[in-house]
C-alpha cells in the first residue's frame, strides 16, 4: 500500500512516505497552535521531492498512520474541560483516595525522597463535581439496588449548573452489567440532546475499560473525558484538510498497545506514548531482519529520551496498570521508559545541591526552542551545548533550512552555567553534554542491569534526531550501537512496519485450575463465549473500517496467575477454544513455561491453583514489509572522503582540536572510521568520540562502538556473504 506515517513530537513532526516502492522522509517544526499545519508542511515537502502536487499525492495514498503527543501535552498543561463525574453513591471519593501509593505515582525518584513536601496530585475533576447516584450492581452483575432515575436527573442538573462541559459515568461492576451506565447515558441524552448548543460529551467507564479495578477504570474514563475534546479539535482540523486535498483512504491512530484503529474509534488515553511504542515494535521487526535477539531501542528527540528492551526477539513486555502523568490507569501498554532528556532539555545550576549542573526534564520545545534557534529562547539547552562544542554545524542543521545562532548559545551558556560555576563556555557546554549523556546511560543501566541481563549480549538501536549525536556518549556497557538511515524519523518509519492491530480486552474471571487437586475447570462455555464475543467485536470494527475481517489473524492472550500470588502473566494461548481437559492442559503448559521464564521456576505454584483474570484478542492484518537490502562489503576506506574539517571540543585538556567531517551518504558498506570524527546526514549528525569506531555494515546501516565488536560484526557479515 502507498502510505504516510506521521509522528508528531514536541519539537519536530516526522513523516515517512512510501509511494510506488520509493521511500521519502521529511521533518517539519511542530506547530502547537495548529498541528494540521506542520502535518501538511511535511506532506508538501515529500510531494515536492516527487514533483507532484500535495493533492495529487494524497489521492494516491491508501492509508495514513498517525501518532501524536496531543494527549500528553494537554494533560501536562492541564488544558482539559471542566468535567462532572457520576459514581455509585458512597464511592464518590474513590478517585481522591486512590491506591496507597497515589502520592508518589508519576513522580521522580529524587522528588520521592523529600517525603515532607509530597502531596497527592490535584484531581482533574473538582471534588464538588463528583456526585453519587443511588444504584448497586454486585460482582456477579446482578442488580441489588435499582437505579434511582429521578436522583440521576437532579445530580445531572447540579453538575451542569456548576459548569460541567462533559460527563463521566463510572459505576461499580459496570463491566459485568452495564445496564445502569447505559440508562444514565439515555437520561443525559434525553435532557441534553445532541443538537443542543450545550451538547455534553459522555464517557461510560465500561466502554473505555471492560476490566476489574474500580479506581483504575474510573481514572481511565476521566482521562478519556478530559483529553477527548482537545484531541478531537486538533485531529478534526487535520482530517478536514486531508479531505479538502482529496484524501479518501483510512486515517488510523497508533495505540500504545502496539496496535492502531480508526480515528473515529480511538479513545484518547490509548494514544499516550504511541510514537515510542511504535519505535519498539519496529525495532523488534528490524532486529529479526538483522539477526539480533536482544536489543535496547533508544529514541532521543527534542523533548524526551525513550527506551524499550527487546529480549529473546520479543517485545511483549506490558505495563498492565501504567501511570499516565500522575494517575494509574487500566490500559495495557507496551512497556517503555521515558525521561526528560532531549535536544531541547534545559540546563541549569542547582545551588542548593552544591552548584550541581542539572539537565532536564523541562524542555524548550519547538517554540521558543533552544537559544540558537533565535526564536526568543534564552535558556541553555543540549542543542546549544552541541553547537558550542562544534558537534553541530550551524549552517547545515535541519537539512540546511534552519541556520543556528552560535552567539546566542554562548550567551545562554555563559549566563546560566559558565559564570555561576566560574568556568569557561566550552567547558560548561561539555559539562551539559556529559550530564545528559550520563542521565541516558543511567536509564539504560537500570533497564539492563537491574533486570539481570548481561549488557554484552545486547546491541543498541539509536534513533531520534539527537540520538546519533549522543549515542557515543550513552552507549557505555553495551559497546555496540546501530544507526539507521531513517534514525531522525524512526518512530514514523517504524509505524510503516506495523501490522494493522486492534486489541480487545474483557475481564471475565474464572477458576482455570483448582487448588490442591490441580483439576482443570470444565467451564468451557464461559471461556469460549468470551473469546467469540471479542472476535465478533474485532470483525465488526475491521469491516466498518473497510478491511476484510476474514483476512485477519486473531490471536488470543490470557492474563493468568497462580493462587496466593499477585503477579499476573500474559501468555499467548495456543488455542482459541477449549473442549476438553487436554485443551486446558495445553494452555496451562504454555502459561507455566512463560511464567517460569519471566519470574523463576521456583515460584511456580501449581498447588495454589490458577486463576484466569482477563481475555485479550489481538486482531492482526499483516502489511507488506520490505526486507532490508544487502550490499557487498568494500574495504575500510570505501567512500570515506572527507568533506571538511572543523575544530571540535572533546575534553578540557586538549580543548578544540581538528576533527575530520564526512558526509553520511558518501560512505559505502565496509567503510570503517576511527574516532574522533563527525559524520553529517540531512537531519542528524553522528558524533564518534575518541576510542570509538564507526562503520557501515552490509545493510547500509551505521555501526558505532568499541573496535572489537564493530570488527566482529563486519567479519561475521563477510563470512555470511561468502557462505551465501
Amino acid at each position: 500500500m502507498n502510505s504516510i506515517d506521521v509522528d508528531v513530537g514536541g519539537t519536530f513532526t516526522d513523516l515517512v512516505l512510501n509511494h510506488d516502492g520509493r521511500q521519502v522522509i521529511a521533518k517539519a517544526p511542530t506547530t502547537p497552535h495548529d498541528l494540521s499545519e506542520c502535518f501538511m508542511q511535511a506532506v508538501g515537502e515529500t510531494a515536492q521531492e516527487l514533483d507532484v502536487g500535495a493533492g495529487d499525492l494524497l489521492a494516491e495514498i491508501d492509508i495514513i498512520r498517525y501518532s501524536t503527543t496531543i494527549a500528553m501535552n494537554s494533560l501536562i498543561q492541564r488544558a482539559g474541560p471542566r468535567l462532572g463525574l457520576l459514581m455509585t453513591e458512597g464511592h464518590e471519593d474513590a478517585p481522591l483516595i486512590g491506591r496507597g501509593a497515589q502520592w508518589i505515582d508519576g513522580t521522580l525518584v529524587a522528588e520521592r525522597r523529600n517525603v515532607a513536601v509530597q502531596h497527592k496530585p490535584v484531581p482533574l475533576i473538582d471534588p464538588d463535581m463528583m456526585l453519587g447516584v443511588r444504584e448497586r450492581v454486585d460482582f456477579n452483575g446482578d442488580v441489588v439496588i435499582p437505579l434511582d432515575e429521578d436522583q440521576v436527573r437532579n445530580q445531572l442538573r447540579r453538575l451542569v449548573d456548576r459548569g460541567a462541559r462533559g460527563i463521566v459515568v463510572s459505576l461499580l461492576w459496570s463491566f459485568k452489567n452495564p445496564a445502569h451506565e447505559n440508562r444514565i447515558r439515555d437520561i443525559i441524552r434525553a435532557e441534553y440532546k445532541e443538537f443542543h448548543i450545550g451538547f455534553l460529551p459522555i464517557v461510560l467507564a465500561h466502554q473505555v475499560v471492560g476490566k476489574v479495578g474500580e479506581y483504575e477504570r474510573t481514572m481511565t474514563a476521566i482521562l478519556d473525558g478530559y483529553l477527548q475534546q482537545s484531541l478531537q479539535a486538533e485531529l478534526s482540523a487535520t482530517w478536514d484538510r486531508l479531505r479538502k486535498y482529496g484524501y479518501r483512504g483510512a486515517f488510523l491512530l497508533v495505540h500504545n498497545s502496539g496496535g492502531s484503529a480508526d480515528l473515529f474509534k480511538t479513545n484518547a488515553s490509548r494514544t499516550f506514548n504511541a510514537g515510542p511504542v511504535a519505535g519498539i515494535i519496529g525495532s523488534q521487526y528490524l532486529a529479526g531482519q538483522l539477526g539480533f535477539e536482544n536489543v535496547v531501542a533508544t529514541d532521543m528527540g527534542g523533548t524526551s529520551f525513550d527506551l524499550g528492551v527487546i529480549v529473546g526477539a520479543g517485545a511483549r513486555n506490558y505495563d498492565f496498570r501504567p501511570i499516565l502523568d500522575r494517575w494509574m490507569v487500566n490500559l495495557t501498554m507496551i512497556q517503555s521508559l521515558s525521561i526528560g532528556a532531549g535536544g531541547g532539555s534545559i540546563a541549569s545550576v542547582n545551588r542548593e545541591l552544591g552548584n550541581r549542573v542539572e539537565v532536564g526534564p523541562h524542555s524548550a520545545g519547538s517554540f521558543p526552542g533552544p537559544a540558537c534557534y533565535d526564536l526568543g529562547g534564552a535558556k541553555p539547552t543540549v542543542t546549544d551545548a552541541d553547537l558550542v562544542l562544534n558537534y553541530l554545524d550551524a549552517g547545515s542543521y535541519f537539512g540546511g533550512r534552519m541556520r543556528l545562532n552560535r552567539s546566542n548559545s554562548e550567551k545562554a551558556i555563559k549566563r546560566h552555567i559558565a559564570d555561576p560555576l566560574g568556568i569557561d563556555i566550552p567547558e560548561a557546554a561539555l559539562l551539559i553534554r556529559e550530564v545528559i549523556d550520563d542521565n541516558m546511560a543511567s536509564a539504560i543501566r537500570r533497564e539492563i542491569h537491574m533486570r539481570g541481563h548481561n549488557p554484552e549480549e545486547f546491541v543498541l538501536f539509536s534513533f531520534g534526531g539527537a540520538g546519533p549525536t549522543h549515542v557515543s556518549g550513552y552507549l557505555e556497557d553495551i559497546t555496540l550501537g546501530l544507526i539507521f538511515n531513517q534514525s531522525p524519523v524512526f518512530c514514523a518509519y517504524a509505524q510503516s512496519l506495523l501490522d494493522l492491530i486492534h486489541v480487545y480486552e474483557q475481564t471475565n474471571r474464572m477458576l482455570f485450575m483448582e487448588p490442591v487437586s490441580e483439576q482443570f475447570s470444565t467451564s468451557y462455555e464461559q471461556f469460549n463465549n468470551t473469546v467469540e464475543a471479542l472476535i465478533e467485536r474485532a470483525r465488526q470494527d475491521l469491516s466498518g473500517e473497510g478491511f476484510d475481517p476474514d483476512a485477519a489473524k486473531y490471536v488470543l492472550e490470557l492474563d493468568l496467575l497462580y493462587g496466593g500470588q499477585v503477579h499476573e502473566k500474559r501468555v499467548q494461548s495456543p488455542l482459541q477454544a477449549v473442549h476438553s481437559e487436554a485443551d486446558m492442559q495445553t494452555i496451562y503448559d504454555a502459561f507455566e513455561k512463560e511464567f517460569a521464564e519471566s519470574f523463576s521456576p521456583l515460584v511456580v505454584n501449581k498447588p495454589g491453583g490458577v486463576l484466569l483474570e482477563n481475555f485479550v484478542i489481538r486482531a492482526l492484518l499483516e502489511t507488506g514489509k520490505p526486507p532490508l537490502p544487502r550490499y557487498r562489503l568494500d574495504g575500510p576506506g570505501a567512500g570515506a572522503t572527507q568533506t571538511g574539517e572543523r575544530d571540535v571540543y572533546w575534553d578540557a585538556e586538549t580543548g578544540y582540536s581538528p576533527t575530520p567531517v564526512y558526509a553520511m551518504d558518501s560512505l559505502r558498506p565496509g567503510c570503517l572510521l576511527e574516532g574522533p570524527a563527525v559524520i553529517q546526514a540531512d537531519y542528524t549528525t553522528v558524533v564518534v568520540k575518541p576510542g570509538h569506531v564507526f562503520a557501515m555494515e552490509s545493510h547500509g546501516l551505521g555501526v558505532i562502538g568499541t573496535g572489537d565488536r564493530v570488527h566482529a560484526l563486519l567479519e561475521k557479515q563477510m563470512n555470511e556473504a561468502v557462505s551465501d
